[in-house]
């Protein structure tokens, strides 16, 4: 009786050809026996196992030679597969702290990847879930000052603009529509009133955005007085009323109705923080400074975005719009075109919020740079916690040399052992995944905070899991290829006899991999502090005034007009306030722009813009600007409502020797001149980091023309319950206006946000890589001292101190250290000084941040290193020696 021919199939398999030859034969002579004395269906089973005992040998790989026909293929079983992962897990358990400094800092790294991640994916996913993204774009012109070749963006222009790209442009776009900038509004429903950011355009807007209208349709705002609200405002206001038809105030002046709710906007979005969309033309209609300037060229108040047609390019429709003032606007712009060599031009949304920065006349640069920036600083963090586990495992191969040497005698090829090595590596990386996400979960509202997002873990999106699991792949070969490659490279007979020796270059990849770490760790805290200084050097700028205890009001009710005179005197008069103003615009902005001056001596190519701020008589003392020459306006001066100041940048451009008692002519329509009688310190009112725009200070006797209250404080009042006096005297004299007040020093700040944003964010990311770096140098520190042990009680028992061992241990970890600041340096310089160079107002970088960052640095790596060589210096060298 013979065993089945599978079995037979199977010894052959595993065994060389002469071995099966000679053994087949007693092998079917043992089944036989079994057989008779067994039964047949458990001979087979002794039969199998004893194939299976005697081949084990050659499941890992079949014996090869080059004089022989033996093949070099070989097979996994499912056995092996398991001891691989229950010798992996072993060694997990066996090693406790060397685990989680591998499964810890892997995860750390990977959950600074992830965060950074979904911070990227946020910034690059803007606006993208707008429908037409790839056809909607903002108009916007460019021009050259002949007097000095400076380059100029446009991004408001005039309205009849608007009516000639869709007249002479109809098949070039689809749509094109006038856009009032957004601002918050007050939106009155019966007696409440609710503080609502909005924006009003012309007809379109719903389609151009394909706006999801849950209530209404396409056509809601075809009503010039139709407004539409967001899905998260309609419930703030109506709750669950059908808010369709209701009727809305804005701002006290005149009713809309609500003719649709559309699905909230994503917040990585334009239109993101916006609550209601109205009508441009109803707006047109109410407002009489719009309406006046419906045929207006030289008045460039609003934006115009548009839609190209669907066979349209964007290249198509730029090539087609750039000579706009050359041959459709009229003829006295087409007259400077040619001298200021301007164009017209569309700007992509894809481009409104990465590039927003310009150069050239294109959008050059932007939040884009701090995209690349953090994708970079996320890929090095990971890299770090990677060098973790490179290291340790490198370190760690003496102690898997003998492993090694018994697999390699038994069979095993090298292929196998680097499979193994990387199934471990996996097998870590697949727990520092899981840890990641309990981190990272835990994390994201706090980063969410910081990073001013709404970012979650998108665990029911198929991308994620698929770029989880590449991530993984890439993670677990780049950390896992060189220690693999390395153990499986070992001499069998040099490691089991014992006189495997590693050799003075050994380590020299672990040194290799250290100094990169720390590299990239001092080059993430240099810039910090870079960061953290630019960001000081402009919040330490001067501005011009005392922005302490001023407050500003808005007063756009337009029942506040007979009310306002009235509601100063009070605040005087009661002692709340020692100071009030009026003007047109808060102190920490721009809203208005003229051109078209002329002085004396004027150079004929000097035809640039000035900012234009209306104000009383009050407004310089209330604000404490600094008076560099002349005085201030007065109301002991009739004529200075003909009068103007001006800031020290508009009489550097000016270049008048004298400028008090010299004249500025209007030279459009109807001709005014003002006469010079004070030069000031520039006001900061826009950008910290830019120079101050060139500006005029206008005398308005009219304040009911003055929509912005500026009042300072008595320094001997408490700031809160001044705050609850200025609201009971204005609820007092216009009840149905709400309390709208912003501290100016708070609206200045806002200016430095996105940047304090970035530090934050920088500082975080950085002393995360300084967490994993000495995690790393903790678990090689421990390692070097445990291979030293012997040496170490050694050198106790001859007299060596605590001090000399500790000089001993942790001498090469502060020469790597060294190292890495040399290079991390002029790394940190060179992308440093290129950042701060996009800022006018810049700060110089200082040589002691290069030696703090040092400093600090070496301060750390002796603080970890010393708790182990420490450790090690104080242990009984009885104990050390005992074993041999």
């Amino acid at each position: 009786m013979k065993p089945p021919a599978w079995l037979d199939a199977l010894v052959k398999r595993f065994l060389p050809s002469e071995l099966y030859e000679e053994l087949l034969g007693d092998l079917h002579e043992q089944f036989a026996f079994q057989a008779e004395e067994f039964g047949v269906q458990k001979a087979r089973w002794m039969y199998f196992f004893e194939v299976i005992r005697f081949c084990r040998p050659y499941f890992l790989r079949r014996p090869f030679s080059a004089h022989s026909k033996y093949s070099t293929s070989y097979t996994y079983s499912p056995a092996m597969i398991r001891n691989y992962f229950k010798i992996a897990f072993r060694n997990l358990l066996k090693h406790k702290g060397y685990s989680f400094i591998n499964i810890f800092g892997l995860a750390t790294g990977m959950a600074v990847a992830m965060l950074i991640g979904l911070w990227v994916w946020d910034e690059l996913s803007y606006n993208k879930s707008f429908r037409n993204y790839d056809h909607i774009a903002q108009v916007y012109n460019h021009v050259t000052e002949p007097l000095d070749q400076k380059q100029v963006e446009g991004s408001s222009q005039p309205q009849p603009m608007a009516k000639v790209l869709r007249e002479k442009y109809g098949h070039i776009f689809k749509h094109v529509l006038l856009v009032q900038w957004e601002g918050e509004t007050t939106l009155g429903v019966g007696n409440d009133n609710y503080i609502k950011r909005g924006q009003f355009f012309e007809n379109g807007v719903i389609d151009m955005f394909s706006l999801k209208m849950l209530k209404g349709s396409k056509e809601s705002l075809n009503d010039s007085q139709g407004m539409i609200l967001s899905e998260s405002a309609a419930k703030s206001i109506f709750g669950d009323k059908d808010p369709i038809g209701e009727a809305v105030k804005l701002d006290n002046k005149f009713y809309c109705k609500v003719s649709g709710v559309y699905e909230d906007i994503p917040q990585n979005s334009t239109l993101g923080g916006i609550h209601f969309i109205g009508n441009f033309e109803y707006l047109r209609t109410n407002e009489k400074w719009i309406k006046n300037n419906e045929e207006r060229w030289d008045a460039s108040s609003q934006r115009i975005f548009v839609q190209t047609a669907d066979n349209v390019t964007m290249e198509q429709a730029n090539a087609a719009v750039r000579d706009f003032y050359l041959k459709d606007a009229p003829d006295n712009l087409k007259e400077l075109a040619p001298k200021y060599k301007a164009i017209l031009y569309l700007n992509p949304m894809k481009n409104w919020y990465l590039y927003s920065e310009f150069k050239d006349g294109y959008p050059a640069t932007g939040r884009i740079t701090f995209v690349w920036l953090f994708s970079i600083v996320g890929i090095f963090v990971l890299l770090l916690a990677c060098i973790n586990f490179m290291n340790l495992s490198t370190a760690r191969s003496e102690k898997r040399a003998k492993e090694v040497g018994i697999r390699k005698a038994v069979g095993s090829i090298k292929s196998q052992l680097v499979n193994q090595f990387l199934g471990e590596s996996f097998l870590v990386v697949g727990l520092a995944f899981f840890v990641m996400l309990g981190i990272v979960g835990a994390s994201i509202g706090g980063f969410n905070e910081l990073a001013d997002k709404q970012v979650s873990i998108p665990f029911f999106n198929v991308y994620f899991w698929g770029i989880s699991f590449i991530f993984l792949a890439a993670t677990a070969l780049l950390s896992g290829l060189y220690p693999a490659f390395y153990l499986s490279s070992f001499e069998p007979v040099k490691v089991l006899k014992g006189t495997i020796r590693l050799g003075k270059y050994a380590s020299l990849p672990r040194r290799v991999l250290v100094v990169v770490q720390f590299t990239v760790s001092v080059v993430l805290i240099i810039g910090t502090i870079v960061v953290y200084q630019q960001i000081q050097y402009a919040q330490n700028r001067p501005v011009g005034y005392d922005r302490s205890s001023l407050v500003r009001i808005s007063m756009d009710d337009p029942n506040f007009e007979n009310s306002k005179l009235v509601m100063k005197d009070q605040l005087l008069r009661n002692g709340i306030a020692s100071n009030v103003a009026f003007s047109n615009m808060p102190v920490t902005s721009v809203w208005d722009n003229w051109g078209g001056f002329d002085w004396k001596g004027k150079n004929p190519d000097a035809e640039s813009s000035f900012s234009v701020t209306q104000l009383d008589e009050d407004f310089g003392a209330t604000i404490q600007w600094k008076v560099k020459q002349g005085r201030n306006f007065s109301k002991e001066f009739g004529m200075d409502t003909a009068a103007v100041i001006i800031n020290e940048s508009a009489a550097k451009y000016l270049a008048l020797k004298n400028p008090i008692g010299e004249y500025i002519t209007s030279t459009g329509d109807g001709k005014r001149r003002w006469q010079i009688i004070g030069v000031i310190e520039d006001l900061v009112a826009e950008s910290p980091y830019e120079p101050v725009k060139m500006g005029l200070y206008m005398f308005q006797r009219n304040v009911r023309a003055l929509g912005q209250m500026q009042i300072k404080i008595n320094p001997n009042l408490p700031m809160s319950e001044a705050l609850t006096k200025i609201e009971a005297t204005q609820k007092k004299l216009v009840p149905s206006a709400p309390f709208r007040y912003f501290f100016v020093d708070e609206e200045y700040s806002k200016k430095f946000t996105a940047e304090q944003r970035i530090g934050k964010l920088a500082f975080l990311f950085a002393i995360l890589a300084i967490m994993i770096s000495c995690l790393g140098l903790f678990g090689l520190a421990s390692f070097i001292a445990e291979q030293r042990t012997k040496e170490i009680g050694i050198r106790k028992v001859l007299g060596a101190s605590i001090t000399n061992l500790w000089g001993l241990l942790s001498k090469e970890f502060v020469l790597l250290v060294v190292i890495s600041l040399f290079i991390a340096s002029p790394v940190a310089y060179y992308f440093m000084n290129n950042w701060i160079q996009k800022y006018s107002y810049h700060t110089a970088i200082s040589w002691w941040i290069f030696v703090a960052a040092g400093a600090g640095a070496l301060i750390i790596t002796l603080l970890t290193v010393s708790f182990q060589a420490i450790k090690a210096a104080l242990v009984n060298p009885v104990k050390s020696l005992k074993s041999e």
